[in-house]
């Protein structure tokens, strides 16, 4: 009678800015939000369905950049300020390398890229544009960049 239930394991991130993200269906919601959002552009804006997905992927640049890899600390009092000087993506994982969430969201940013541009035909000023966002984002992720402040932009005072 006592293995009727299932016995789960405590989640290995106890940094409630970050494990949200090990949810189940976070994955697939995200990949939905990006969808809608390029609905939404694509409707109001009415414009093509390549400039959409450029929209969408400069949107998710700006974005994920600001909030992944520019703010740091968590809006929680109860971590005593022991995260304050990481970033989200250095807080993911609790620092651990190439973990699938990590490589996940190295991903969507190279498949926006991809969509983006080969639905624009691969034209000249949305392929600068995409190409400089997907840059920028794939090399704030790489491995050897954790805690890394380029010039020292953004780093302790």
């Amino acid at each position: 009678m006592a293995n009727l239930y299932v016995k789960t394991m405590p989640s290995i991130d106890q940094n409630r800015n970050t494990e949200w993200f090990a949810y189940p269906g976070v994955w697939t919601t995200y990949i939905l939000f990006l969808f809608i959002s390029w609905l939404l552009v694509l409707s109001f804006f009415s414009c093509s369905p390549g400039m959409a997905w450029t929209v969408v992927n400069l949107a998710h640049f700006a974005v994920t950049y600001h909030f992944f890899h520019w703010k740091k600390g968590t809006p929680f009092s109860e971590d005593q300020g022991i995260y304050n000087r990481l970033t989200w993506w250095e807080q993911v994982d609790n620092g651990k390398q190439l973990t699938w969430n990590r490589k996940f969201l190295t991903i969507v940013p190279m498949v926006l890229y991809l969509i983006a541009s080969h639905t624009t035909d691969y034209q000249h000023p949305m392929l600068f544009f995409n190409s400089i966002a997907v840059i920028i984002l794939v090399i704030a992720k790489f491995p050897n960049m954790h805690k890394v402040r380029i010039f020292g932009i953004n780093g302790d005072q």
